[in-house]
């Protein structure tokens, strides 16, 4: 058959968006016949010139009778794929990236080449924004290109002490010092504070807007505050660190159970012993956490030679790894991950302010269940009507805040089920009268375990042998 007796048998249609072409039968009788070819040069003719499902024509034109009262596909569009996004190149990190402590064969890490300093000069370029890339374009059954799409642009997250070209694409160092990132992933440049000796009384405190080195020790009772960095090069007592970047401490933390460690980013230290530390990102340690309270939004570490993690808590956002946990005494040991640290503690200060929300509006609602019956007998004076006003209030408002407090609760009580990829991996033994909890779920390990893992399972934590 040619074009136009097809035509009186074929009708073909495309989709609004002419990304789908079909065919449909307006007849079919006796006479209808065609060819694979003929049928591709009538759709052809009828604008469908991309995409061909050349394999369905031959179907229809073999057997017409079995796609006569259904509509089919015979052409397909190809959709415009997103393409590249753009980044930010830090030149400053690649140039870096090589020169990572390094760990002996007995598990201990090297500090020492972390401290020594790089610093930027000023004018430095520091920073490129590259530009994001379009992806392949598209194309409709009838042969019209479909723009591609264009990745996700990015703009700088800018620090202190640092300016960008007018184009908005570089960012250079505004003065000599040590490029830092600190939360949210600003880009800093900051001057660096050095101590060539311990932190004592000689010294004092320290409260500094760039990155503090300690060529010393840092001694029981003093506070060293930085918007970079902190580097101790001797140990930390029970002193007060705070840095709204990374610590590291390669002498280690013997806390004595007072001051704390406390980073926005990430902790690394020899030893952790009778301290407080807490990271938002992560905690590396090569030998030991002993008898201490840990926190870390992501990771904690401590996988040396020792490896050791005994006494205490520690509390991970996703990972806890460790050669050996607890001992054969079965000193109390709980290893927690699953939720960010800081939710747990904000869940116990809710229930607390619960409770307490509670007892107040008890005690409101039978104060103005008084009022109300002193003002049903007409006995309420002026200073005791301004009361039940203002006791009236008062409850509006604590219900308020009961209810908001219960939202929070619950906000937090279902990000405690989101556990999939909270582990617990030990390296060599996990010794009994440790416990181990993931998200809102806590599991006694009662006999001593080699190479194992815990992961939460269809609704327990399950313990599995350590694969890596």
């Amino acid at each position: 058959m040619d074009d136009q007796q097809l035509d009186s048998f074929l009708r073909v249609q495309t989709s609004a968006d002419k990304m789908s072409a079909f065919l449909t039968f307006s007849r079919i009788t006796d006479e209808f016949e065609c060819t694979a070819e003929q049928l591709e040069r009538f759709v052809r003719s009828k604008g469908i010139v991309q995409g061909l499902q050349t394999e369905m024509l031959n179907y229809i034109s073999s057997n017409p009778l079995a796609y006569c009262k259904e509509q089919t596909i015979i052409a397909k569009g190809r959709s415009a794929q997103p393409g590249k996004d753009g980044y930010i190149n830090l030149i400053y990190e690649l140039e870096q990236r090589d020169k990572r402590p390094s760990e002996n064969e007995d598990g201990k890490i090297d500090f020492k080449d972390v401290n020594k300093l790089k610093n930027v000069t000023r004018g430095q370029l520091i920073a490129e924004r590259i530009d994001p890339q379009p992806g392949p374009s598209g194309v409709t059954v009838n042969g019209e290109v479909i723009p591609s799409k264009l990745g996700k642009q990015v703009r700088f997250k800018v620090g202190k002490n640092v300016v960008l070209n007018p184009e908005q694409t570089a960012m250079y160092a505004a003065i000599d010092g040590l490029i830092t990132m600190t939360d949210k992933e600003k880009i800093n440049v900051f001057p660096i504070y050095e101590v060539n000796g311990d932190v004592d009384y000689r010294v004092g405190n320290i409260d500094f807007v760039g990155t503090v080195v300690i060529r010393g020790n840092v001694l029981n009772g003093f506070r060293i505050k930085a918007a970079g960095d902190i580097r101790v090069i001797g140990g930390v007592e029970g002193a007060e660190l705070d840095s709204e970047g990374s610590i590291e401490i390669t002498g280690g933390i013997l806390g004595g159970n007072k001051g704390h460690v406390k980073a926005g980013r990430n902790v690394r230290s020899s030893f952790i012993q009778e301290a407080n530390v807490i990271a938002g990102e992560d905690i590396l340690v090569s030998q030991s956490i002993m008898h201490s309270s840990i926190r870390a939004g992501k990771s904690i570490v401590c996988s040396g030679a020792k490896g050791l993690i005994v006494g205490g808590i520690v509390q991970a956002g996703d990972l806890v790894r460790a050669r050996t946990v607890g001992n054969t005494m079965s000193t109390a040991t709980a290893i927690e991950v699953g939720v960010k640290p800081e939710f747990r503690y904000e869940l116990q200060e809710l229930r607390t302010r619960l409770k307490q929300s509670a007892e107040s509006l008890d005690k409101t609602d039978k104060a103005l269940t008084i009022l109300d019956q002193l003002a049903a007998a007409g006995q309420l004076s002026e200073e005791k009507m301004a009361l039940r006003v203002k006791l009236s209030v008062t409850k509006r408002q604590t219900k308020v805040e009961v209810e908001e407090t219960r939202m929070r609760i619950l906000e937090i009580e279902r990000s405690l089920e989101d556990t999939d990829r909270a582990t617990i991996e030990i390296v060599h033994t996990i010794y009994g009268g440790t416990k181990v909890v993931i998200g809102r779920y806590t599991k006694f390990v009662k006999d001593a375990a080699q190479r194992v893992s815990f992961r939460y399972q269809d609704g327990d934590i399950s313990m599995n042998p350590l694969i890596s």
